[in-house]
């Protein structure tokens, strides 16, 4: 990523700066003889320092003049000029440009973090295309669509509302939604949803929601939210920073002023010096020494920042974090509960066998789907999918449906029944128990039993690797909390190892469960829950830590949900993990790493063991390495 114009022109500034500097600099300290008055260098310096400094300096004064004196500029200000005030121009001029030094790293640095975020905000509409009567496209505000409407989107065009197609087919580019390359083929009856790119044909779509509930309204909400949540990193060093600063401005002034006064009063300590003038003046620079290496930018700028990398990181690869909160919580999660419908399996029933047939297996398919084609219930519709042909409603007659057992009809004029065991028993036909999990479809033909097909929710693609994921990033306990028989649960966790399951379980009885997972997560463990965000809404606003998967464009996912998984990838509730656990380490790394420098750095400037480039390297070059560590937390692709 290239810099912006504000980062071109403090580059800029360094650039002329350092030139001035590196010649004044060997003139100052004689390494360069060339005969220069005092007062001639000292206006010859002061031209690199306010050429980079002016801006610092400003902001100094506003605060003085505002009343808010303490914080890096006015220690910066004070140090330099305190510096320069006696006679010590290259130090003074080189802890003001290196510090601007440190200043465009941070900038670039908060740039890359943007990045992401902004590449997200891509996804907001510019327009909408009405058609009108003569056929001709208009150009109108999304705002101004209508639900019901119809729109127009053209290749190379974004969706600007949520709907569905009512013509055309195209691929759409859903990578700015789901941080996933591979484009999604929609054609008629396919929901499409705002913020995907349409690569290839013309779609006309019906709109389902106005502007400002569609999808790309929700994430660009969400995402523009996220950075007024605060961690408690964030919050702690906002505080230390408002009591830290004072009290080392008030203890650089304490050493200026209190031991040259002790020196004189006692005579002690006026060996090393030629005069009162340079007692005080050594003490002073000091002093100035001091104000210099205390600066807290190192850790001021690098905690929000890392949190600020790690939101973007998680946004680029399709992971909507609300919160820097909702990052620490979740590096503390050691449990993960699961609904399972939508989330541990696909919530689509397919047909997964057919069993003891006397038919062909494809004739008792067709038979049960012509006789189940006037229905749309989810099972009647997987068994129509897995026949897989155009069926013929002229073909069924004489049809009755028996409630809470099947139906039966003619086929052909062949008696066909499809139903439970319930309807077998009713028929009085003789059947057989199957010992696969899932609903179980038995078929009578001609009065005799033609064997049953098995129908189950398939699981995810990456279900089983997910779980293993979980376990190799430290999970300690995985369960599954579900509304299903206790034979189907059972095989469930069992096909895709988790530790533990609850069955048959009423909604209020998933949100007692939880309190119980939750009693059970001492100390700063954490419980986390992932649903679908759409029935589950009580229980993810109950866990420590709520994850909506697979739930874009549900209302109840966005507003109950701490996190967002923009796809219907299970992989991806591990790397949000990972994402946190890397985010909190950089954090301690760089809270650790700047305190003990610092201190170091404290004690040796007040004994007069550090001068000013020592300042120098404790300031700036613990801020380049704390933001340059910061950094990392964007880069978690291959987490």
């Amino acid at each position: 990523m290239g810099v912006n114009k504000k980062q071109k022109k403090l580059l800029l500034r360094i650039i002329i700066a350092a030139v001035f500097f590196v010649p004044l600099y060997l003139i100052s300290e004689d390494i360069v003889h060339v005969p220069v008055p005092k007062w001639a260098l000292l206006a010859l310096f002061l031209i690199p320092y306010l050429t980079v400094g002016y801006d610092i300096l400003r902001k100094a004064f506003l605060g003085i003049k505002n009343r808010k004196l303490f914080d890096e500029c006015f220690l910066m200000t004070v140090a330099t000029v305190g510096a320069i005030a006696l006679g010590e121009y290259g130090e003074g001029v080189a802890v003001m440009l290196l510090y601007q030094v440190g200043e465009f790293f941070q900038s670039y640095a908060v740039g890359k973090s943007r990045k992401n975020i902004s590449e997200l905000m891509d996804i907001r509409p510019d327009y909408a295309n009405i058609e009108g009567e003569d056929g001709t496209l208009e150009r109108v505000d999304p705002d101004e669509v209508e639900t019901g409407s119809v729109i127009v989107v053209q290749p190379g065009e974004k969706v600007p509302i949520d709907g569905v197609v009512i013509e055309g087919s195209s691929a759409l580019n859903t990578s700015a939604l789901t941080g996933e390359s591979k484009p999604r083929e929609v054609g008629v009856d396919d929901a499409v949803l705002s913020g995907s790119i349409n690569m290839s044909g013309v779609l006309k779509i019906r709109t389902t929601a106005e502007f400002d509930e569609s999808t790309a309204s929700k994430i660009l909400d969400l995402v523009e939210n996220a950075a007024s949540r605060k961690s408690k990193s964030e919050n702690f060093i906002s505080k230390f920073a408002r009591v830290y600063t004072p009290f080392v401005c008030y203890a650089a002034l304490a050493l200026a002023v209190l031991p040259p006064l002790f020196c004189m009063v006692t005579d002690l300590g006026m060996a090393g010096y030629a005069d009162i003038g340079a007692l005080w003046r050594d003490w002073i620079l000091r002093a100035c020494t001091f104000l210099v290496i205390s600066c807290p930018c190192a850790v001021v700028i690098s905690v929000p920042l890392s949190f600020f990398a790690g939101l973007g990181g998680a946004s680029n690869q399709g992971i909507l974090i609300k919160g820097s909160n909702y990052l620490e919580t979740l590096s503390e999660v050691t449990t993960v509960a699961f609904d399972k419908t939508g989330t541990i399996t696909k919530g689509n029933f397919e047909v997964t066998a057919v069993h003891h047939c006397p038919l062909e297996e494809q004739k008792l398919l067709e038979y049960a789907a012509l006789a189940e084609c006037h229905s749309s219930h989810p099972i009647s519709l997987s068994l129509q999918k897995a026949y897989g042909r155009k069926v013929d409603p002229g073909r069924v007659t004489e049809l009755q449906e028996i409630s809470g057992h099947g139906v039966a009809c003619k086929v052909d004029g062949v008696d066909v029944a499809v139903g439970n065991e319930k309807l077998m028993n009713r028929l009085g036909v003789p059947f057989r128990h199957c010992h696969h999990v899932g609903t179980i479809i038995h078929m009578a033909v001609a009065g005799q039993y033609a064997g049953h097909i098995v129908i189950a929710d398939e699981l995810k693609e990456h279900a089983r690797e997910a779980m293993a994921e979980l376990r190799r990033a430290g999970i300690e306990k995985t369960v599954m909390l579900t509304g299903d028989a206790e034979a189907v649960a059972k095989q469930v966790a069992a096909d895709v190892g988790l530790t533990d399951y609850r069955a048959e379980l009423l909604p209020q009885d998933k949100v007692a469960c939880v309190e119980a997972l939750l009693k059970e997560c001492a100390g700063k463990k954490r419980l986390a829950f992932v649903g679908d965000g759409i029935n589950d809404a009580p229980v993810l606003s109950r866990a420590d830590i709520g994850i909506a998967m697979g739930a874009l464009g549900s209302d109840a996912a966005i507003e109950a949900a701490d996190i967002v998984l923009m796809d219907d990838d299970p992989l991806k509730i591990a790397k949000a993990i990972k994402i946190s656990r890397k985010c909190l380490g950089i954090v301690k790394q760089n809270i650790g790493f700047a305190l003990v420098i610092k201190a170091l750095c404290l004690a040796l400037g007040a004994l007069g063991l550090a001068n000013m480039w020592i300042a120098i390297v404790a300031d700036v070059g613990v801020m380049i390495l704390a933001v340059l560590n910061a950094i990392r937390c964007l880069f978690v692709k291959n987490l």
